[in-house]
């Protein structure tokens, strides 16, 4: 007789199976896909362990943690994905949200007082998450994200709608910055395709079968974004307005050097948490910042 499954050992037993095939975060991945099957918070896995699952949340766990062995990313079988403080819907028409993105919020949020009232847009959107997120943060802004999808523009509306931050965003199918008047915004940020195209083959399988390859490709080089925005940022910034991209971790000199060559003054590269370029800007580092005791 099969011995009914409980919220521990279905844990361990899914935890054992991604370890075994060669899932990062195992555990994490466990949990996460149990506590949505059975509807279980992380906190009822530890205090109330023994429950059990009935036959239907057990074949639905069961699903989910075959489809993570086919290497599909947690949010892409959840359809939603955490980033900084928010919480997005994703589909396979954007790129899911990635920690490393959030060195732009570093580097933006310390730039604006909390109650300060200025504009931005968000070059390639996406799901919305860069935009929502400081307009999450800065309840004086506005903000437009643009994108040249359909699809991610749908996303990206329903995830302001979601957090009640549809009043202060807009978005617009449109290349990048085209139609928007000079001296527009005060802040300008994008997170573009970096990957070299002869690079995308050997990505990570969450990456390259599950990401969209628009968000991706930055062309033979991984710079035919920088190219575009470089001048189209410097000419929609207003004067002493702050911009912010985010780059390949090798990228830094050559995106700097695009940024200087359209006009645009105190260019840096940002170092993220792992120590590694990850943002190019005009505005302040916070790794050099002076720490508030």
């Amino acid at each position: 007789m099969t011995q009914t499954p409980t919220l521990l050992t279905a844990w361990k037993t899914a935890h054992a199976r991604l370890k075994d095939g060669r899932i990062d975060s195992p555990s994490i991945d466990a949990r996460l896909l149990l506590e949505v099957a059975t509807g279980a918070s992380r906190a009822d896995i530890l205090t109330d362990p023994y429950r059990p699952l009935t036959p239907e949340q057990d074949a639905t766990f069961a699903a989910m943690i075959e489809r993570r062995l086919r290497r599909e990313p947690v949010s892409r079988i959840l359809g939603r994905k955490g980033f900084w403080k928010i919480m997005l819907n994703v589909t396979p028409d954007v790129l899911s949200p990635r920690p490393d993105t959030e060195s732009l919020l570093d580097v933006i949020l310390p730039a604006f007082a909390p109650h300060q009232a200025f504009q931005m847009i968000d070059l390639g959107t996406g799901s919305g998450a860069i935009l929502l997120a400081v307009l999450a943060e800065r309840a004086g802004a506005t903000g437009v994200g643009t994108d040249i999808s359909f699809e991610a523009l749908a996303v990206a509306k329903d995830n302001a709608a979601s957090l009640g931050l549809d009043g202060r965003a807009t978005f617009l199918r449109t290349e990048w910055a085209a139609g928007f008047g000079d001296d527009s915004f005060d802040l300008v940020v994008s997170n573009p395709p970096y990957i070299p195209t002869g690079d995308i083959p050997g990505l990570d399988p969450e990456v390259r079968d599950h990401d969209p390859h628009l968000a991706l490709d930055g062309g033979e080089d991984g710079l035919e974004a920088y190219r575009l925005l470089a001048p189209e940022i410097a000419r929609i910034l207003r004067p002493g307005g702050i911009f912010a991209v985010e780059i390949g971790w090798d990228q830094g000199p050559a995106v700097k050097a695009l940024f200087e060559a359209a006009g645009l003054t105190d260019v840096k590269v940002v170092r993220d948490l792992g120590d590694r370029n990850r943002v190019v800007t005009n505005g302040p580092d916070p790794r050099q910042a002076p720490v508030s005791l």
